[in-house]
């Protein structure tokens, strides 16, 4: 896989990017504020905003505790339909022997 995402996750990354964006435009804060607030270049926040691979997951996390927005990190997996049913298709039901009488 390399460096390059599948074209799936890229478009997500940049989903991403453009709802941190719209959440930073309409609070009024520049690039610059956000920048301090995050303790990140005004440049990391730009890649951030264009939901640029490379950014780390601390960055962002930064980003959306400047923009209060840092409680949204916690819907990430939440709802685990798949390993939940996963799950359930693994679990076997205990058989015991019958009693002796």
């Amino acid at each position: 896989m390399g460096n390059k995402l599948p074209r799936k996750l890229e478009q997500k990354m940049q989903t991403v990017g453009e709802q941190i964006k719209l959440a930073r435009l309409r609070r009024n804060l520049s690039i610059a504020q956000i920048a301090e607030r995050a303790m990140a270049s005004e440049l990391t926040i730009s890649r951030v905003e264009k939901g640029t691979p490379t950014v780390s997951v601390g960055i962002y996390l930064r980003v959306l505790y400047a923009l209060q927005l840092d409680d949204d990190i916690l819907c990430l997996a939440k709802d685990d339909t798949i390993g939940k049913t996963l799950q359930d298709l693994g679990l076997q039901t205990r058989k015991r022997a019958s009693k002796k009488e």
